[in-house]
């Protein structure tokens, strides 16, 4: 590992003025889990690494009733896992912070850093996705807000734009009508390992709940970035849920996986994970929907 400057800094003002001084030189610090590991193997070899956690509020979690949830880039992944107000109103970010690495890592790891490192197989992301978050991007010139599937560029890109630094994530509230979630992962591992398929499913319905009103189904791991399987989608939207729908969606999803084969699983084998997570994740999904329960 080449030598670098550490900066902490107490203000987002003093942040902004380092990026723009160091440039491509300079790299945020988050966690670190991901950063410093590629740092020690020869990845990447910044000058200069800005630490922002003693900047206030970016470890923040705020609820407001009109506008959802706002979760800060520095929240640790473990906080999302345990916070009883992520838990009770939006259970899918829990489930799917319980399933990144070991319990050591989640203590240490934030969000902001599973997103930023952009990694296909980032667990945070389909949940988020399938919640319909934003990206606040900010830097001296103001701020602006990014729909979280359009946060990603490519494997180990994201759309920070030079001198922006990612803020916070904000989460919509849930839809009014009867709604249901699930989030799952399969890796070739039970804990500790990369997903080989990530799948997140937020569903709504109709009155009755019978027909689906609204569903989104958020991938992971089986393209360059996290995605949303709207084939599949439109197949369910306005249709009586039932065993059959559901396959025939499940079917649609592994079509529109685009899966590398990789050291941990072929592409084959990815985009047949594919259909049958899909078909849980939505299984469970309705399941959830009907019984009342909007935590995953």
């Amino acid at each position: 590992m080449r030598t670098f400057e550490y900066r902490k800094v107490s203000t987002l003002e003093e942040a902004f003025h380092l990026l723009e001084t160091h440039g491509r030189e300079a790299r945020i610090l988050a966690g670190g889990t991901d950063l410093l590991v590629q740092m020690r193997h020869g990845l990447l070899g910044p000058k200069i690494l800005i630490d922002l956690k003693g900047v206030p509020g970016l470890d923040e979690i705020r609820y407001e009733a009109p506008t959802g949830l706002r979760l800060g880039a520095l929240t640790l992944i473990h906080t999302l896992e345990t916070d009883p107000l992520v838990k009770e109103k939006f259970g899918i970010i829990s489930q799917a912070a319980s399933s990144l690495g070991s319990y050591q890592v989640r203590c240490r790891a934030t969000l902001g850093g599973n997103l930023c490192n952009a990694s296909p197989a980032a667990d945070m992301v389909p949940a988020l996705i399938s919640l319909g978050a934003k990206a606040k991007l900010s830097c001296r010139n103001g701020d602006r807000f990014l729909p979280l599937e359009d946060f990603f560029a490519g494997p180990g890109r994201n759309r920070l734009r030079p001198g922006e630094i990612l803020i916070d994530v904000q989460v919509p509230n849930p839809p009014p009508a009867p709604a249901g979630f699930h989030h799952t992962k399969h890796s070739t591992r039970k804990a500790m390992d990369l997903a080989v398929v990530g799948v997140a499913v937020a569903f709504s319905s109709d009155s009755r709940r019978e027909k689906c009103a609204d569903v989104k189904i958020a991938l992971g791991a089986v393209g360059p970035v996290p995605f949303r399987a709207t084939g599949a989608e439109n197949r369910l939207r306005g249709e009586r849920v039932d065993e059959d729908l559901i396959s025939q969606a499940a079917f649609r999803a592994a079509g529109e996986a685009q899966p590398i084969s990789d050291i941990r699983a072929s592409g084959e084998y990815r985009r047949e994970m594919v259909r049958v997570l899909t078909h849980r994740a939505l299984k469970q999904a309705w399941m959830n929907l009907l019984r009342g329960r909007t935590p995953a």
